[in-house]
């Protein structure tokens, strides 16, 4: 059973930082790319940042781009997501999700929420003023 857990959020001043994890299990770790997406209430789920771990290849959200890194660590079956310079903007409950790509399909859709197949619960990061 593919499974995703999200956790490292908290409530941080602007310009902090933290860093998220994503605990994974139950699937070929090297074989799926990881998104981070990230929902407020009453707005739809946008998304952050992805990795493929079948090629190292990152993709960033350009709201993100230059303040958050996205990285895995293959033995550890992790995804991290650095985020600094962190703004009030940030504030979202942040999920991971995964997707098979062993059997490549493009590279235009790593920030399309709709080609993730599973998802984890997400972590609440708040960002005050």
């Amino acid at each position: 059973e593919v499974q995703l857990q999200a956790s490292g959020g908290g409530s941080v001043q602007a310009g902090g930082s933290l860093r998220l994890s994503c605990a994974t299990s139950g699937f070929s770790f090297g074989d799926y790319a990881i998104g981070w997406f990230r929902q407020v209430p009453g707005k739809k789920r946008e998304a952050v940042s992805s990795i493929d771990n079948d090629d190292a290849s990152t993709y960033y959200a350009r709201s993100v781009k230059g303040r958050f890194t996205i990285s895995s660590d293959i033995a550890k079956r992790m995804v991290y997501l650095q985020m600094n310079r962190l703004k009030p903007e940030d504030t979202a409950v942040y999920s991971c999700a995964a997707v098979d790509v062993s059997n490549p399909i493009g590279s235009d859709w790593y920030l399309d929420a709709d080609e993730y197949d599973y998802w984890g619960q997400g972590t609440l990061v708040t960002v005050s003023s």
